[in-house]
């Protein structure tokens, strides 16, 4: 009687529901994050002030001529900072859409794009513009350096899933 093999077992295609879920996360994430700065703009409006005029840094005269002092700069600065955060929500919400509807190569693009946009929000400006350009590591008070380190690696995180090879036509390989 020859040797039977087992049964080939396949492994469920969670790659994709893992990638559109994470996603949906840090769309849901960043939406509340600009949905709280719409709704309650004053509070971290004087988050953004207070950083840029590095009034609450160690006051060192080889970086007090990075502060900008202009109200109006800094309102300018936070409403961008807000708009950038909409647009990142939206194109993350759009990248979600497009997992649920299994358009693998829209959602890997769109998600792409959207966590590229909360990694440079995050990265580039709160923790390399605000934390080191601004000074912002110095301030007891006005210190969003842990805040924007948590979600800058987040956003990472969820990025090398969404880019992990899905295999042949958006599928996970299969198991052996």
């Amino acid at each position: 009687m020859p040797a039977t093999r087992p049964a080939r077992t396949r492994l469920p295609r969670t790659l994709p529901l893992t990638a559109a879920l994470l996603t949906a996360t840090v769309a849901l994430y960043t939406a509340l994050v600009a949905f709280g700065n719409i709704t309650d703009f004053g509070t971290n409006q004087q988050f953004v002030r207070h950083v840029l005029a590095m009034d609450t840094t160690f006051k060192d005269e080889d970086l007090m001529w990075r502060a900008v002092t202009s109200t109006g700069l800094q309102d300018a600065a936070y409403v961008v900072i807000i708009v950038w955060e909409t647009a990142a929500a939206l194109v993350l919400v759009a990248g979600t859409w497009f997992w649920a509807r299994r358009d693998h190569d829209r959602a890997r693009r769109l998600s792409t794009y959207g966590l590229l946009m909360v990694m440079l929000l995050f990265g580039a400006g709160f923790i390399a513009i605000g934390g080191e350009w601004f000074a912002m590591w110095q301030s007891k008070d006005w210190n969003g350096l842990d805040a924007a380190t948590r979600a800058f690696l987040f956003s990472g995180i969820v990025l090398l899933v969404v880019r992990l090879p899905l295999g042949e036509r958006g599928r996970e390989p299969d198991a052996m």
